[in-house]
């Protein structure tokens, strides 16, 4: 029997997961995403720790609607104290689960040792988790490469994931490509590695006690049944985002329910009631709709409904009436996918 079928998995709730991606995963998106499928376990922008403890408000970097759950805090950071910290703050706030990020290759976080660089220093990434399980309830979980630069993705592997699961650990996302710290930028580090699904396919095997979910590079949900035969959970990042729709398929096929939305239409007018709430809150229009454009990918009018946001959607005063115009120019009945 497949992961996918294991009705009474304690895990079963994190099957499917939406990338944590700067700029991207904002809680407007995933608000959006609640329209589309409410089993999916989301995940928040990374926050560092330094944006936690010292920005103000700090409703601008932990709020969210109630809506989103079940919702994970990801946070960037290397200090055990201020991880354990930014983890009690996130369990207060109401998050489900505290994600540690062991992934991002670029050089902003890396001068500040967040990110990819940490799987150079297993013992400082099993630190912080031990210090932040020891004050909070809600799981403590790691997003990591297979490797950086020129480490082995077999033997550094193992002992970057024994040591952090020593230390409590149970639970790790792994985007199934390097991260070269040096010569790629962030945007290279996501397409130029090449992937290996197999690797992460053997540590599950290798380790059948943890949790291991893989990412990189899904983009169907036919990929993710697949990747299910051989991991406990698949994460997709940009696919996700750039063509949302796919998360309208994830409770049916994934998780055998019914979703929420039986159109895009359907979501589109669903999220309606959400943006006229953002936009009494000041937001704009614009920072809301820009995460809508891939919504009706493949239809008729989807690129008018694109253009149209696109152009008007941040002038003063823009709001219902303009997403309502932007939504008639869609003929979803013609839709190819």
């Amino acid at each position: 029997m497949t992961n996918l079928l294991k009705e009474n998995s304690a895990d079963r709730g994190r099957l499917f997961s939406v990338a944590p991606m700067m700029d991207w995963t904002t809680r407007d998106f995933r608000a959006l995403a609640r329209t589309l499928t409410k089993r999916t376990l989301l995940y928040t922008e990374m926050v560092t720790t330094g944006a936690i403890l010292h920005g103000t408000p700090r409703e601008r970097f932990l709020g969210y609607s109630e809506v989103e759950h079940p919702l994970a805090l990801q946070l960037g950071g290397s200090d055990a104290g201020e991880l354990a910290e930014c983890a009690a703050i996130a369990e207060a706030w109401g998050y489900d689960e505290v994600n540690l990020n062991v992934g991002c290759p670029s050089d902003r976080v890396q001068n500040n040792m967040i990110g990819a660089c940490l799987m150079g220093y297993p013992e400082k990434v099993a630190e912080a988790v031990r210090a932040m399980q020891a004050v909070v309830s809600i799981p403590v979980t790691v997003k990591c490469r297979i490797g950086i630069d020129d480490q082995d993705e077999d033997a550094d592997l193992e002992r970057f994931i024994a040591i952090v699961a020593d230390a409590g650990c149970e639970v790790f996302t792994v985007h199934a490509r390097k991260a070269w710290l040096q010569g790629l930028s962030p945007k290279q580090n996501r397409d130029v590695p090449p992937l290996n699904y197999p690797r992460v396919h053997r540590l599950k095997q290798s380790r059948p006690e943890l949790h291991i979910g893989i990412n990189g590079g899904i983009k169907t949900l036919a990929e993710c049944q697949e990747q299910l035969t051989h991991v406990d959970s698949v994460m997709v990042g940009r696919e996700a985002y750039q063509n949302p729709w796919l998360l309208a398929g994830v409770d049916e096929q994934l998780f055998g329910e019914q979703g929420p939305a039986a159109s895009r239409l359907d979501a589109a007018n669903a999220f309606r009631p959400y943006i006229q709430q953002r936009l009494d809150e000041g937001a704009k229009l614009n920072h809301i709709t820009r995460h809508l454009l891939g919504l009706f990918q493949g239809c008729p009018g989807g690129r008018r409904f694109r253009r149209h946001l696109s152009e008007h959607a941040h002038k003063e005063g823009a709001g219902l009436r303009l997403f309502d115009d932007a939504l008639s120019l869609v003929n979803e009945p013609e839709c190819v996918a």
